[in-house]
């Protein structure tokens, strides 16, 4: 038997994988990753060879691949928090908003059906109030093989979530979880409550993550926005990023006269060193 983690010898949410190894009489078992955890941590294949059966750890790429594979679980059995990772998007002149009228999306819907699918193997989806209250969004996985839906998340120290929003009214597809500081108005908290918010109190980053993590949350997916993801930076919170660099100039976002948005004809992405180059052609003569 090949696994990728250390089969474990206490009742969790399912039996002892040890027990089940023996039981079914198998002779040897190769093991790509151990179990961080407390209630693990090498019990398990201590069993597996008091009871005669050949034990193998991998090594090299194969224990690399594992651990990286595992590592939302890896993260919280160490730590109580989840991974978290930041998802980007930008033009080639690096605006991350598109304009008013316009797409909130940048990439194209090659990079929208993988975010989507990202998405389905979070347990949960971050973004900040801004995001809310412009693009007003679903935050769902909506991809054929979703088999879940993610935890949403909002921070939004003021309780300022609209009652209207998409995301309240969509609570059957998917529960939303908004983070508040200790100063919220508690008449607006209360009003999240009764529709059906669940709302925790949490004045810093670290402070969230926490909450997140006692609620079994092991990977968050941080999308947006700028103010968001500059929060967790500052709190040094960031484990992954993931960054769409989309052929367009978008020029001002805001409408501050930045002209008219250009999608590239013909683009080209070249290593350079650990550099990524994109070439862009707007126009052919």
């Amino acid at each position: 038997m090949y696994v990728t983690l250390e089969p474990c010898a206490h009742q969790g949410r399912q039996p002892p994988c040890v027990e089940a190894i023996l039981e079914a009489g198998i002779g040897r078992v190769v093991i790509a990753s151990e179990d961080p955890s407390e209630k693990a941590a090498g019990r398990g294949p201590g069993i597996l060879r008091d009871g005669g059966i050949e034990v193998e750890l991998a090594a090299g790429e194969e224990a690399t691949a594992a651990r990286l594979l595992n590592q939302p679980f890896r993260k919280h059995a160490r730590t109580g928090l989840p991974l978290v990772t930041l998802k980007l998007a930008m033009s080639l002149d690096g605006h991350t908003v598109t304009p008013a009228d316009s797409s909130p999306w940048i990439s194209g819907a090659e990079s929208q059906e993988l975010v989507h699918r990202w998405r389905a193997e979070s347990d949960a989806i971050a973004v900040g109030i801004n995001t809310v209250l412009v693009d007003d969004p679903l935050l769902t996985a909506r991809t054929p093989e979703a088999s879940r839906q993610p935890l949403r998340v909002v921070f939004d120290r003021q309780a300022r979530l609209p009652l209207d929003s998409q995301l309240l009214q969509t609570l059957d597809q998917s529960p939303v979880l908004v983070v508040t500081s200790s100063d919220a108005d508690s008449d607006r908290r209360a009003a999240l409550r009764d529709g059906g918010v669940e709302v925790i109190v949490a004045d810093d980053i670290a402070a969230a993550l926490a909450g997140l993590g006692r609620r079994q949350v092991t990977s968050l997916f941080l999308e947006g926005g700028r103010t968001l993801a500059s929060a967790f930076l500052v709190a040094e919170a960031i484990d992954e990023s993931r960054t769409f660099i989309a052929p367009t100039l978008l020029g001002d976002p805001g409408g501050g006269g930045g002209g008219t948005p250009a999608a590239a004809l013909h683009t080209e992405v070249t290593t350079i060193g650990d550099d990524v180059l994109i070439t862009a052609r707007f126009k052919e003569w």
